[in-house]
């Protein structure tokens, strides 16, 4: 599993980086689950990864249903640097609602750079938002030429993954990502005691910032809680 660290600014992607990530993921926590950064910090902090020979990914926000307002944002992150653009669908409500928005950002991102990958995001706490099930995305990210299948939590409150879908549930979201021939992500408030969880799923990848903050998710990225989780993993 590859492990993603999601970052707010370039102190924190440099912690990031220094811990082993594997993926440098620019977010801005300030501004929800996904929450959009600014472009010009995608831009210093993709330089920068790219420099240590980091792929680089970027949040374009939980995203209401508006086609052109996400495959503008995505196109943007792609511009700044972002080999990975993610967006989540928060207020995508069915299925041809996604496969509009989906046809949309993956045209955006690929006609600029086919080799960028698409980063479709669903939410375990769908239920709590009126969102589209994560488990309908696989089948239809795939059939909009998307790349990567992300399930996060929408809400956070505390509450983890886990907590808002059994275990059976991720190992379906993941089998059938592979199944589609997407990459797959598990991300969404993940904690220590989620590792041997997390390696019987085995996702591509796991998406954290929580669980490398000294304090939570709005104190700072250390990079020995990186280290140690790249470690565990890897175990």
């Amino acid at each position: 599993m590859l492990v993603l660290v999601s970052p707010k600014d370039i102190d924190e992607a440099l912690e990031a980086i220094e811990g082993g990530a594997d993926i440098i993921d620019v977010k801005n926590p300030g501004e929800g689950s996904l929450g959009a950064n600014f472009p010009w910090v995608i831009r210093e902090v993709a330089k920068l990864a790219k420099s240590f020979g980091k792929q680089v990914s970027a949040t374009t926000g939980d995203m209401p249903f508006k086609p052109g307002t996400a495959s503008l944002a995505a196109l943007g992150a792609a511009m700044a640097g972002a080999d990975y653009i993610k967006v989540g669908l928060y207020g995508v409500r069915n299925e041809s609602e996604a496969q509009e928005m989906i046809k949309a950002v993956v045209r955006a991102v690929k006609d600029f750079d086919s080799e960028k990958k698409v980063v479709i995001a669903g939410y375990g706490d769908f239920y709590r938002i009126n969102a589209i099930n994560p488990l309908k995305l696989p089948a239809i990210a795939s059939s909009c030429g998307a790349d990567v299948v992300m399930v996060d939590t929408a809400i956070k409150d505390g509450t983890s993954i886990f907590d808002h879908l059994r275990f059976e549930n991720l190992y379906s979201f993941v089998s059938m990502a592979k199944e589609h021939g997407l990459l797959c992500a598990v991300a969404g408030n993940l904690k220590w005691n989620h590792l041997d969880s997390l390696k019987k799923l085995s996702p591509d990848i796991i998406g954290v910032r929580s669980v490398v903050c000294e304090a939570g998710r709005d104190s700072k990225i250390r990079r020995e809680l990186v280290k140690k989780l790249k470690e565990l993993v890897s175990q």
